[in-house]
C-alpha cells in the first residue's frame, strides 16, 4: 500500500485568461479508491483531462508509478495503463462488444501478409470474456451491437475495457449519472469489485452517497483549486459539502483558497 500509484505537483490549466486549474498537487496509493468532488466548474474534469493527456498542462509535472510522464495525447496514457471512462463513453454504436474493447488496438495474427495482417477474432472474444468475467458483468450476448444495449450495459462494458486491458490506473467520469437504480447498483459492484482485486482507480461523482459507499480519500475542488484532502471514514456529507460550498476550508489550503 506504500507504493505511490499517481502524483501530481502544482498541475495548472489556464485557458487564455481563465484558471480553471492552479496548483493542484495530488498522490494516490497502491488499491486505494480515491473520489474526486466539487460543483461544477470546480476544476475536476480539467484535472483529469491533464493527467490523461486529452488536454496539454499550462505547468506543473505528472508521475505514475515514480516515473514522470509527459503524454502527448489519450493514447499515450491509455499505453502507460491509464484507463478512463467518461461520460460520452466513447463507444461505438454499430460494433459488438469485443470489437469496441479492442478498437483502435486489434489482436492479430503474424505478420505473414507484409503489410497486412489477419485479425485474431478468437483471441479477442476470449479477451472480452476474460475482462468481464474479471468485472463480473454480465452481457448476455456480446455479439450484440452497441446500440442495442441498454444505459447500464453500455456502460459496464465501457468499464470493462479496463480490465480487459490490466489498466494500471482506472478513472471514472461520473459513471452513474445517467443510469436506473438497478443499473446503478451493478455499476457500483463492479467498482468493488476492482477495490478487492486491489485495482487503484479515481472516482468523479456528485452522488455523495455512491462516495461514502465506496472511496477511501475525498478530494475536493473548488474555484480550480484543491481545498480539501478528506479520509472517507473520518469525515460525512455534512462536512465534505461545506468544502464544497465554501463554508469551510481546510487550514493547509487556506491561503489558495
Amino acid at each position: 500500500m506504500s507504493e505511490i500509484v499517481l502524483k501530481t505537483d502544482d498541475l495548472t490549466k489556464h485557458y487564455g485568461g481563465v484558471h480553471a486549474l492552479e496548483g493542484a498537487s495530488f498522490e494516490m496509493k497502491a488499491g486505494e479508491h480515491v473520489a474526486i468532488m466539487g460543483d461544477n466548474g470546480a476544476g475536476k474534469s480539467t484535472f483529469v483531462r491533464q493527467i490523461t493527456g486529452v488536454e496539454q498542462r499550462t505547468r506543473g509535472k505528472i508521475w505514475l508509478y515514480g516515473e514522470e510522464v509527459n503524454f502527448a495525447g489519450p493514447l499515450d496514457a491509455r499505453e502507460a495503463g491509464i484507463e478512463a471512462v467518461f461520460q460520452t463513453l466513447a463507444l461505438a454504436d454499430d460494433l459488438d462488444v469485443p470489437d469496441n474493447l479492442f478498437l483502435g488496438r486489434e489482436k492479430t495474427f503474424a505478420n505473414w501478409l507484409g503489410p497486412f495482417r489477419l485479425l485474431d477474432y478468437k483471441g479477442m472474444r476470449q479477451a472480452t470474456i476474460d475482462g468481464l468475467n474479471k468485472t463480473a458483468v454480465k452481457i448476455p450476448n456480446i455479439r450484440n451491437t452497441i446500440r442495442n444495449m441498454s444505459g447500464g450495459q453500455r456502460q459496464c462494458v465501457a468499464i470493462a475495457r479496463t480490465a480487459t486491458f490490466h489498466s494500471r490506473l482506472t478513472i471514472m467520469d461520473e459513471p452513474t449519472a445517467a443510469l436506473g437504480v438497478q443499473e446503478t447498483e451493478q455499476v457500483e459492484n463492479i467498482i468493488r469489485t476492482l477495490k478487492e482485486a486491489g485495482e487503484p482507480l479515481i472516482l468523479i461523482s456528485h452522488n455523495m452517497r455512491q462516495v461514502m459507499d465506496l472511496v477511501d480519500r475525498i478530494i475536493v475542488f473548488r474555484r480550480g483549486r484543491i481545498v480539501a484532502n478528506l479520509k472517507r471514514d473520518e469525515t460525512d456529507g455534512q462536512d465534505v459539502v461545506a468544502y464544497i460550498t465554501g463554508a469551510k476550508t481546510g487550514a493547509e489550503y487556506e491561503g489558495a483558497a
